[in-house]
């Protein structure tokens, strides 16, 4: 039971609800710190309540569907169920839409790609500052168009309308992320919606970084602003085990045969025919993920309690402090600009991201990413690298030491200023040892990172506190 007043946010009661938050990590300062997450947009931590509502239910989990046990067909209750609270939770239109639960947005993305059925001729207009898992699956299949960004890397709304309409009626989508996991920038989803359907083109939200910090409405299916088809995961959300979700309409998965075939899938198979199963058990092969759908249910019955305008308003304020505190930080470099959500990349002068963001992890217990977070053409105009010259052994070789990218931090809603404030002292000693870090540190190529030049370095395994 969640002890939380509906359209209540308290960032304080928050936090003490974060598994893990007081946890503790061994530095190279022959002491403990407690840890600090700046590396949300990877994965968010599990929530306390949601925890305890999963255990409650493992002693009543059991195999889904067909079975006749009291356990099974609770478990297939719960679980049929879990479809309908996360479409609720995006304002999908649950009498055109359905919902299938898979592994991750990439899972999500992946399928799409096969069901849409693209044939020769049809046109997808992705972006340049996609994420590879909403790149990667259309240039597999069909021909894709990229729209352009401006210095900031914001997008070019005025590009997306041009390539629309030059290769109208040939595209048959528009993909895009709701906000940036490299910038935080947010784009105008609704408004690119309905330039899409102004073009009799669908359009594809990738809301893996959208939907932890801010409200999604999806609008029903005869808006013009509607949005088509949805992806996001759960491990973005606070919810772990691994389960992701997929909205689109039934029309596009009750067409053809789905890419994963096997037992759930179907209705009736004979030895020359296959009848298909409804939606959306067509589309989800297999046994599914019960648990995994259990928590990300559950974690969005938690924030439905929650006032989410409000802990979006709490992040921005969380967001801009760190912005003009990292800005005051000599040689710094910083990319991208406002709206954003809590996505903040920079570089600091003389000292390579890679190196930066192991100092921090050791010797001040603070976790950040560095690189190009699965983003390398949206980074590399970023960074201004013409890809053309740039040299590719790094990459063959899997060198992170010698790869171009940018240190990223990412803050959630239970992160708060005097984090920040931690993270800048860091930084400010790192830069005042005027290299003294660099001399103390070797690029190790068997963990993949850079690595203490001392004979003890930190055993990495849990620590009890």
């Amino acid at each position: 039971m969640f002890l939380i007043k509906d359209k209540e946010f308290e960032p304080a009661r928050f936090r003490r609800d974060i598994v893990g938050i007081k946890h503790k990590v061994p530095t190279l300062r022959k002491k403990r710190l407690q840890y600090i997450n700046f590396d949300n947009a990877a994965s968010t931590p599990a929530l306390h309540p949601v925890l305890h509502e999963i255990n409650d239910f493992l002693g009543w989990y059991s195999g889904v569907h067909r079975g006749t046990g009291y356990k099974s067909l609770l478990s297939s209750q719960v679980y049929d169920n879990c479809h309908e609270i996360a479409g609720k939770f995006v304002k999908a239109d649950m009498d055109n839409d359905t919902v299938i639960m898979l592994k991750n947005t990439t899972e999500a993305i992946n399928k799409l790609s096969y069901r849409l059925a693209l044939t020769t001729g049809d046109i997808v207009i992705s972006t340049v500052m996609e994420h590879h898992s909403n790149d990667l699956p259309w240039r597999r299949h069909k021909r894709v168009e990229y729209a352009g960004v401006n210095q900031q890397g914001q997008l070019n709304l005025l590009d997306v309308e041009a390539k629309l309409r030059h290769n109208y009626p040939k595209v048959k989508l528009l993909t895009v992320c709701g906000a940036s996991n490299v910038t935080g920038h947010l784009n105008p989803i609704h408004d690119l919606a309905e330039m899409a359907h102004e073009y009799q083109a669908k359009i594809l939200v990738d809301a893996a970084q959208l939907i932890p910090h801010q409200p999604i409405d999806m609008k029903p299916a005869a808006n013009p602003r509607h949005i088509d088809y949805l992806a996001f995961s759960g491990h973005k959300l606070y919810a772990p085990f691994g389960s992701g979700v997929l909205i689109g309409p039934k029309s596009t998965f009750l067409k053809g045969a789905p890419e994963y075939t096997g037992g759930g899938t179907v209705s009736m198979v004979t030895s020359k025919d296959i009848y298909w199963g409804g939606l959306p058990d067509r589309e989800e092969a297999g046994s599914p993920n019960v648990i995994g759908a259990f928590a990300l249910a559950q974690t969005i019955k938690y924030l439905q309690k929650l006032d989410m305008q409000k802990l979006a308003q709490y992040e921005d304020d969380l967001t801009h402090y760190a912005w003009n505190e990292i800005l005051k930080l000599p040689g710094v470099k910083m990319y991208g600009a406002f709206p954003r959500v809590g996505v903040i990349t920079f570089n600091l002068a003389g000292i390579g991201h890679s190196l930066l963001g192991s100092i921090l992890c050791y010797e001040s217990g603070i976790g950040v990413r560095t690189g190009c977070f699965c983003a390398q053409p949206y980074v590399r105009k970023l960074l201004e690298i013409d890809e053309n010259q740039e040299k590719v052994s790094a990459y063959l070789e899997q060198n992170p030491a010698q790869l171009p990218g940018m240190v990223r931090i990412s803050l959630a809603a239970y992160n708060t200023k005097s984090e920040i404030d931690r993270l800048m002292n860091s930084l400010k000693t790192i830069i005042a040892s005027k290299g003294q870090y660099k001399r103390n540190y070797r690029f190790s190529e068997s963990h993949g990172h850079y690595v203490p030049k001392c004979s003890q370095p930190l055993k990495l395994q849990p620590v009890h506190n």
